[in-house]
């Protein structure tokens, strides 16, 4: 009977040869070799299944690593915290936003004074340095921080209400849109929660924008505090006086607030795909550095955006007749201040609006992180968690089958080679002579990637 399997001799080398072999670099071990002797860097033995094996092996490794990596991801949180995108998160997210808004506006009070005076009156004070000394001298420490009550209550609700209803929109946005539209058309995602958020938060924000306004822009301040600020201008104008300056002030802060949360969150997935690793692997530390970094990028742009609203802002709160319309007032403000006086106090403002978005984020993101959340920027939209484990299973799935195709294709060529050099055959124990087994290595390079 005809044996389909070499015999140990013939694996050897140890086979019957009818022609003189030829010298190569081949070990020993394998004999003498043949006069068609197969590569030794290519074919250690004559089966390319151990290699098929150790190949399949390596990317089953790999796939398993990434899938593990997304079950990580995908799983709910963990007892005793809060869940993303639950209530609970919403408040959290709420209460980060009125800690970043208010405090950091609040600080930087003495930029926003000088600014919103030069806008007012640009032939009020030479530079900024002049101006904080010209205040010192005439009022004191606590003239350069005119205003900072308005700015800490009104910021604080204004910050609340826009991360808050950030976070609840674009959630529901990337919901209605679905896990492909959402990742496909993220930036435009941003735009549209940002701008939802800042519609809400401009209305809590209005009232005391007024009377920062105006307290900061007369000199001497004709209020004692915020609440009688409001009460003051409730008694001459009506609650309308409160929001005279929403038209504006949404024309302003609209734009700035789009382009605060898109440009961040672009540029933090910027800066992690250019950074070793993943954002998973640096520390806290790092993550809010980069926060912050990105916060600061994004504030320069945001400046420059929004800064001929904000002029207006300031001039209509502070020089718009009882019963005017917006229109007109707007139209007879640019004709006494023309396009340039649209930019007085920029320079100031991109110092102030750059720090102050900077530090933001940077606050934000660490009043997440310490209520257990990942920081903004950079992370899959909500719904990816699902298509990431989808496309990882596809993958073992495709690995497997590349590597059963393979093995096959590989004990195909076994069993015809055997056949073929059998020694019982009464031919020649030829390595490479068919050109099978070349075929067979190809097919197995493509089939596994």
């Amino acid at each position: 009977m005809v044996s389909y399997y070499p015999s140990m001799d013939a694996v050897q080398g140890r086979a019957r040869y009818t022609s003189p072999p030829m010298a190569t670099g081949l070990a020993p071990r394998y004999g003498k070799p043949t006069p068609y002797q197969a590569r030794p860097e290519l074919y250690g033995a004559f089966s390319v299944v151990d290699d098929a094996k150790d190949k399949a092996k390596q990317l089953s490794a790999e796939a398993q690593k990434e899938f593990d990596k997304a079950v990580v991801k995908a799983k709910p949180a963990a007892a005793g915290k809060m869940e993303l995108y639950s209530g609970s998160y919403y408040a959290a997210c709420t209460f980060g936003g009125l800690l970043a808004c208010g405090l950091t506006h609040a600080a930087v009070t003495p930029l926003d004074l000088v600014k919103t005076r030069r806008q007012v009156d640009a032939k009020l004070y030479t530079s900024n340095v002049q101006a904080w000394s010209k205040i010192f001298r005439a009022e004191g420490v606590r003239g350069i921080f005119t205003g900072w009550s308005p700015t800490l209550l009104g910021y604080s609700a204004q910050g609340a209400f826009k991360y808050g209803w950030y976070e609840y929109f674009k959630k529901t946005y990337a919901d209605l849109a679905g896990p492909e539209a959402a990742a496909k058309y993220k930036t435009g995602l941003y735009l549209a929660a940002s701008a939802s958020a800042e519609f809400l938060a401009d209305i809590a924000l209005c009232p005391f924008e007024a009377v920062k306004v105006r307290a900061q822009g007369t000199i001497p301040n004709p209020y004692k505090g915020t609440f009688d600020g409001i009460s003051q201008i409730v008694a001459k104008e009506g609650t309308a006086g409160l929001y005279k300056g929403i038209y504006p002030l949404w024309g302003r802060q609209i734009p700035y607030t789009m382009m605060k949360f898109a440009s961040f969150e672009t540029i933090v997935e910027m800066m992690y795909a250019r950074l070793p690793g993943s954002k998973a692997d640096y520390s806290k530390a790092a993550q809010t550095g980069v926060s912050f970094s990105a916060g600061y990028l994004a504030g320069i742009l945001c400046a420059i955006v929004s800064h001929p609203a904000d002029v207006m802002v300031s001039k209509l709160n502070s020089n718009r007749g009882p019963g005017e319309a917006v229109g007109s007032a707007v139209g007879r403000i640019y004709k006494d201040i023309g396009f340039g006086g649209l930019w007085n106090g920029l320079p100031v403002r991109i110092v102030m609006i750059g720090t102050l978005t900077g530090l933001q984020w940077m606050i934000y993101d660490y009043f997440k992180i310490f209520m257990g959340f990942p920081t903004t920027g950079g992370a899959a939209p909500p719904g990816e968690e699902k298509k990431l484990l989808s496309g990882i299973l596809q993958h073992e799935f495709l690995c497997c089958n590349a590597m059963i195709t393979s093995l096959f294709c590989d004990f195909v060529f076994i069993l015809g080679f055997a056949a073929k050099c059998s020694p019982e055959s009464g031919e020649d124990v030829d390595w490479t002579k068919a050109s099978m087994l070349d075929t067979a290595l190809q097919y197995h390079t493509r089939c596994l990637p």
